[in-house]
């Protein structure tokens, strides 16, 4: 399967509905800007589901029991699935422990094995972790991934002969607030990313530039609203959050195709946008390698 594929087709992709666990009472310990309104929440969800589906993608739903966990709908963060298997992350966020296990329990009956997890003091959340190729992963350090998760997953992605190149990341609010190296930028084909700038790691800038990569700017203006954070679907076809018209149009530009969802209570206040939502499974090859 090619799991480990940025942007080729998107096949099979796994999501988790929010349940009344994402409903928080205390927005404030989970770093939300508010309570979520769930029923509105499940709308938005539904919706994003329904454009990857129409997109030709199987949605495949993780419904284990979770409660207290209202972050467990990001389902990218537990895990990193590569074409060998899925890694076993552990979370940044002392709220989200225990999420790793459940979601590996799912994968595991979908066929993938693991081939590794933290252990110890490591952290790291899949959020943090970006594919430039299908041989390389670029890894962000920041209050979510430490530098003990980033060299255990160097060394068991070494044994599948894929090569991690890590790169610090800013403080910007500091470590309450979810800073993601996919905060940052998303990849929407072979050599086109999108991308807020003023927070880039110079040296991954650097490296986007020494492989040829076109870049979409993201003004300052749709950082907050989440315009790095896009889905792709396919080569230029994305999926993109709501109410980013600047980002869209440059996107459109380019040639993209941008599919769009309302996620005011699923996204904007939960700080998740749509690859945060996503857990890719299996995408065609002929988008990258």
């Amino acid at each position: 399967m090619d799991t480990h594929i940025t942007s080729g087709a998107l096949r099979k992709v796994l999501v988790r509905r929010p349940d009344a666990a994402f409903a928080v009472q205390t927005p404030d310990a989970w770093n939300y800007a508010g309570t979520p309104n769930l029923e509105v929440a499940q709308a938005e969800h539904d919706r994003l589901t329904e454009v990857l589906r129409e997109a030709g993608s199987e949605v495949i739903y993780h419904d284990e029991s979770l409660p207290n966990h209202a972050d467990s709908v990001f389902v990218f963060d537990p895990v990193l699935v590569t074409g060998c298997g899925a890694v076993v992350l552990r979370m940044g966020k002392e709220l989200r422990s225990g999420e790793e296990a459940a979601l590996s329990r799912k994968l595991k009956t979908l066929g993938f094995p693991v081939i590794g997890s933290l252990t110890g003091p490591a952290t790291a959340e899949g959020g943090d972790l970006l594919w430039l190729d299908g041989g390389t992963l670029a890894a962000g350090r920041g209050f979510r991934t430490n530098a003990e998760g980033i060299a255990q997953l160097k060394g068991i992605l070494q044994e599948s002969g894929i090569q991690l190149l890590a790169f610090d990341l800013p403080y910007l609010s500091g470590p309450r607030a979810c800073l993601h190296l996919l905060s940052l930028i998303s990849i929407l084909d072979r050599n086109l990313a999108v991308v807020y700038p003023p927070l880039m790691p110079v040296a991954l800038w650097e490296e986007l530039e020494r492989r040829e990569f076109e870049i979409v700017e993201v003004p300052e203006q749709e950082f907050a609203t989440m315009g790095p954070n896009v889905l792709a679907l396919g080569p230029r076809k994305c999926l993109a959050l709501e109410g980013n018209p600047i980002t869209r149009k440059r996107l459109e530009d380019v040639g993209c195709e941008v599919f769009t969802y309302r996620g005011r209570e699923l996204s904007l206040k939960a700080e998740g946008g749509p690859t945060c939502l996503t857990l890719p499974l299996q995408r065609d090859a002929s988008g990258r390698d």
